[in-house]
């Protein structure tokens, strides 16, 4: 059990306009067309298929928020602004688009009644900004996250060894660092993939 962030697929964007709880996004991804319409936007359709995964291929995106979140909070209180940190700690969807602010859909979804959609540009752009600010040597964690690589990573001990071997800020508190290698990874894997990434 717990919170996992994951890539969504055209099959499961576009799917089952009624029931998000059986997998399906279709409310959401017709209400993010709306809104997306109004403000002179192109819709989002261009979603990637699922297709048959090897493990660390970078084809999609599951990781687990196991770690205590408190000292990430503190970090982006001490680097980012208030609109900034809101962007990385608010959003419950990231797509590939530059959204010049968060969209709120009244879509429900599994922790929500509504739905705050965030642009990965942006996001990445704060993410990379707090692993600078840590300097999180973003050269040894794991690039492809596809079956919890990044979460293992930081759980089971190299990134106790990678803290020893390139210490650092990142080092002083290994649970902030891993949801800033979470978020940088989640948002270079939507514009790479060009896919949606959501809680479930």
């Amino acid at each position: 059990m717990g919170i996992y962030l994951v890539s969504v697929s055209a099959g499961d964007w576009f799917g089952d306009a009624e029931g998000y709880d059986e997998g399906g996004h279709g409310a959401l991804a017709v209400a993010l067309d709306a809104e997306l319409r109004q403000r002179g936007l192109a819709p989002y359709t261009s979603v990637p298929e699922k297709t048959d995964l090897v493990r660390g291929s970078g084809q999609s995106f599951e990781e687990k928020l196991a770690p205590p979140m408190d000292g990430f909070g503190a970090l982006c209180r001490e680097h980012l602004s208030e609109q900034e940190s809101g962007l990385l700690l608010t959003w419950s969807v990231l797509v590939p688009l530059s959204l010049d602010e968060a969209l709120q859909l009244p879509v429900e979804n599994a922790y929500a009644d509504e739905t705050t959609v965030a642009g990965a540009p942006q996001v990445l752009a704060v993410a990379e900004r707090l692993a600078a600010a840590i300097r999180l040597p973003v050269d040894v964690i794991p690039e492809a996250c596809d079956n919890l690589d990044l979460t293992m990573w930081f759980l089971e001990g190299a990134a106790e060894e990678a803290a020893a071997a390139r210490p650092g800020p990142w080092a002083e508190d290994l649970d902030a660092a891993f949801y800033v290698a979470l978020y940088l990874r989640a948002a270079q894997h939507s514009l790479r993939r060009g896919c949606p990434i959501t809680y479930c």
